[in-house]
């Protein structure tokens, strides 16, 4: 007789993790750091854990982000985090009777695609399989992909955006830009380093960008207060930074990621253009939680433009579909 598979589907982002195993849900929804314990190597945090540590640790704690713009930078720490979280899940232990799928950004590299699927083998589970995030994503947003009405999705993850044309149940043409969350905090960073004299850290940046980061022109400015290290006198010091300022910083950034959505739709074929008039874009990743979002690309694109309910765990949502028929285009298990 054989034994049921249980499934594993892993959003493996570079600013969060996110992960959903079958009969319990979304069992993980953290941010993709690890902390160890540089004598030992023995891991200490995770998650949100973890993140708190960015920025403050004495010489015998390194705290690591296993991935960069999408990808694995740094393997062992990949598999020290999973590890972890898995460890905190009771009655998921049989890794060998589990089969799992990683989502992706479009543009990963076979060898990339590859060192993804060794995580998850050397953590035994043997039964593995890759999907781009956009698929994903479009199935946990609501999207019937395997119809032959063609959707378009926007996904502004933490390392890259990702932008693609689903039609019948697969990814008909994507591309994919290393420019999205954890870029906007580099130039917050950055503009705050040069216009304020003032050196702060990653997550002080990342709380800027949540607290008043908007794409709509407000007459009433909103401030937030930052704290971090004067340059001149090299003293802790703290300023405001207004929501103005920070509009300054993003904009050129979504121009970036327009420009993108303008390749894909240049080279769409016109069929699948006429659906897209009718249907319009979806945005998820968390840069769709930046407010204005939705009305910028309507406005520079003049399509129809939605926000998902949910953009942050619309992946890992999308994964319970692609779970149950192993990405095959010609299945679709919600009939």
């Amino acid at each position: 007789m054989a034994i049921k598979k249980l499934g594993i589907g892993i959003d493996l982002g570079t600013t969060n993790l996110l992960v959903y195993y079958e009969g319990q849900g979304i069992i993980f929804n953290e941010p993709s750091v690890v902390a160890f314990d540089i004598e030992t190597g023995e891991v200490i945090a995770g998650g949100n854990d973890a993140f708190s540590m960015i920025g403050k640790t004495h010489k015998k704690i390194q705290v690591s982000r296993p991935l960069r713009e999408g990808v694995i930078s740094d393997m062992d720490a990949a598999k020290a985090l999973l590890k972890y979280v898995f460890q905190r899940v009771q009655n998921m232990r049989d890794f060998k009777n589990s089969k799992c799928l990683i989502c992706c950004p479009s543009e990963v590299t076979q060898i990339e695609r590859e060192a993804m699927r060794q995580l998850a083998i050397e953590m035994g589970i043997n039964d593995v399989f890759i999907e781009e995030e956009i698929k994903s994503g479009a199935i946990g947003s609501g999207v019937d992909i395997y119809s032959a009405n063609a959707t378009m999705v926007v996904d502004i993850g933490g390392g890259t955006t990702d932008v693609g044309v689903l039609s019948l149940g697969d990814v008909v043409l994507s591309q994919s830009i290393r420019v999205a969350g954890n870029y906007i905090d580099q130039e917050i960073i950055k503009y705050i380093h040069k216009t304020h004299n003032l050196v702060i850290g990653q997550i002080t940046a990342e709380r800027v960008k949540i607290e008043v980061a908007t794409l709509i022109d407000e007459e009433e400015e909103k401030f937030v207060k930052v704290s971090g290290r004067d340059l001149v006198s090299g003293l802790p010091s703290a300023t405001k930074i207004s929501s103005k300022e920070v509009r300054k910083i993003i904009l050129p950034i979504f121009d970036e990621i327009i420009n993108v959505v303008y390749s894909v739709l240049e080279v769409t074929p016109p069929e699948l253009s006429a659906d897209i008039v009718e249907n319009g874009i979806i945005v998820n990743g968390g840069g769709a939680n930046i407010p204005g979002v939705c009305e910028y690309i309507e406005e520079m694109v003049n399509l129809p433009v939605r926000v998902v309910d949910s953009p942050l765990t619309a992946v890992v949502e999308g994964t319970k579909v692609l779970l149950k028929n192993r990405g095959n285009y010609l299945i679709n298990p919600t009939d």
